[in-house]
């Protein structure tokens, strides 16, 4: 587009908005943000900018269910009052957003980005959307028992297309860096995408106006608009790969060299950054002899990968294990949960997220709700199975544990109480858990050792069903059940040609659907075909 082109533009677009500000047609703006995230200053922001520039200005808001289940809408609606005096009357401005009638819509996060495209609120002829690029999970993303995370892409593909306008980066990161919270880094967004008729110095006295954190608000909104102004027309793709962690040369200790040398000179090589992932979790987990008992499970595999055609086949067998044996090995049991509860990275990272400053006292309160059986777990074995076989017993105990507890663990009674159940590590191997999932780890190795001798594919695929079986109390106790369904299935689906290809189908059942429904229906009807 040539300048003259450009120009001429720009008095079309100027002339369209007066005819439209003269038939009393507000600016309507939708903004979708999330508890903490200032959705509710962002909208005060513009409503304050645009009272300042003469200009009727209104706000409402429509609050979701739950943090993460809905986010708040404010709508917004900005009028010149040189339009409300040529209508010679106050404006009648709307309450809510109606689709396919919004100018800008403001999301804090990507999926709610989505969600304003599934409602109808962008549109090609007319929206701007302005959206962050960094997800906040929800909670049926985080609590699948595969991988919930929905697709960004998705949404990437699907704004390309609804929009009029596209601004999608990461406005998070850019708030992190500069000390501040997103809705400053949205401000400076809606700024760089220039859509409003409010010079930057509008926008920024509008900050300095609000009092409270100037400074790093200001350095937020700068950052955005910049980013925004450099913006492609198009945002691309979001790379969700993960790289894989390198195998060092050298460890921090000669006990873990040993451990590193081994891993080098005894595995393949396509599995090693997996292993070394492993390797770091047990040890975590445990301590160095229970690194070195993964190490020897993993021996034990590699040979039968080596034995029945691994090689040819890109170590298929050992890569799976490599990280499945170290997730069968490191168990979510209470132990675990007091240890990540209590440690210094865990209270940093609450620190940083509530953007605490030094000196500021900051108090964590915990849910939790062990039930009987997680009580059990960490008894010792003899005494954990006698209250569990004693039904007088347990059901006199189980009174005491049907209600949730709140802990604060930045108190001092709080925080002694979780430091001395992750202390409990040591005693690990002598709780009744531990010799449980032992039990469970050995069965399962077994059943991968017999399956690989008749079938290499489906003993890879009873490899991945372990991926069923995570957390504790009632998820691990549903991620388990399904788990031992799908067990049942590869023994009874050995000798079958399409033995591995029936068993993804319902491995990938188990993880869609959390009741296990579908998996009952796709296994009878596997199982009547193999009868059959």
């Amino acid at each position: 587009m040539t300048t003259e082109q450009s120009i001429s533009a720009m008095r079309d677009g100027a002339a369209c908005e007066a005819s439209r500000f003269q038939e009393g047609i507000p600016i309507k703006i939708a903004v979708l943000a999330m508890g903490g995230q200032g959705g509710g200053v962002l909208a005060d922001w513009i409503v304050d900018m645009a009272e300042h520039a003469g200009w009727w200005a209104q706000t409402t808001s429509v609050p979701g269910v739950a943090q993460r289940t809905g986010a708040t809408i404010y709508y917004l609606e900005l009028l010149p009052e040189a339009a409300v005096k040529a209508a010679g009357r106050p404006p009648a401005l709307a309450m809510m957003p109606t689709p396919g009638d919004v100018d800008v819509v403001l999301a804090a996060e990507l999926m709610e980005g989505g969600r304003a495209i599934q409602r109808g609120l962008v549109t090609p002829a007319r929206t701007t959307l302005v959206s962050s690029s960094h997800r906040s999970y929800a909670v049926n993303e985080k609590a699948a028992h595969g991988n919930g995370i929905a697709d960004p892409n998705k949404v990437i593909e699907a704004g390309r297309q609804a929009a009029k306008r596209f601004y999608c980066f990461d406005l998070q990161a850019v708030a992190d860096q500069a000390g501040s919270v997103i809705s400053a880094s949205l401000f400076g967004a809606l700024a760089g995408a220039d859509v409003l008729p409010f010079g930057r110095d509008d926008y920024e006295n509008t900050i300095r106006r609000g009092g409270l954190g100037v400074e790093a608000s200001l350095r937020a909104f700068d950052l955005a608009c910049e980013q925004a102004r450099q913006a492609p027309q198009s945002p691309g793709h979001i790379d969700t790969t993960r790289e894989m962690p390198v195998v060092p040369e050298k460890a921090a200790s000669p006990r873990m060299q040993a451990l590193l040398d081994t891993l080098r000179n005894d595995f393949p090589e396509q599995a090693q950054p997996m292993m070394l992932a492993g390797l770091r979790r047990v040890l975590e987990f445990q301590d160095l002899r229970y690194a070195r008992e993964y190490l020897d499970h993993m021996r034990d595999i590699r040979k039968l990968d080596a034995e029945f055609g691994g090689q040819a086949k890109n170590w298929a067998l050992t890569q799976a294990a490599a990280r499945y044996v170290a997730v069968a090995m490191a168990y979510d049991d209470v132990i675990r949960v007091a240890d990540l509860k209590t440690r210094g990275s865990r209270f940093k990272r609450v620190r940083d997220e509530t953007s605490a400053q030094a000196g500021q006292l900051v108090y964590a309160t915990e849910y939790m709700h062990p039930r009987l059986e997680e009580v059990c777990g960490a008894l010792p074995a003899a005494l954990g199975r006698a209250i569990e076989s004693s039904p007088r017993l347990s059901g006199l105990l189980n009174r005491f544990f049907r209600k949730g507890r709140y802990v604060q663990s930045g108190t001092l009674h709080g925080f002694l109480m979780l430091y001395a159940l992750a202390g409990m590590r040591r005693f690990r191997r002598m709780t009744l858990r531990h010799q449980v999932e032992a039990d469970s780890l050995l069965q399962w190795l077994k059943q991968i050792s017999d399956t690989v001798h008749h079938d290499y594919d489906l003993a890879v695929e009873v490899v991945h069903c372990r991926r069923l079986v995570k957390g504790y109390s009632d998820t691990h106790e549903r991620g388990e059940s399904k788990y031992q369904r799908l067990r049942l299935a590869a023994s009874q689906l050995l000798g079958r040609s399409d033995a591995s290809r029936q068993m993804k189908v319902l491995r990938e059942a188990a993880l869609d659907d959390s009741k296990g429904e579908k998996l009952d229906t796709l296994m009878e009807k596997a199982l009547a075909a193999v009868s059959a």
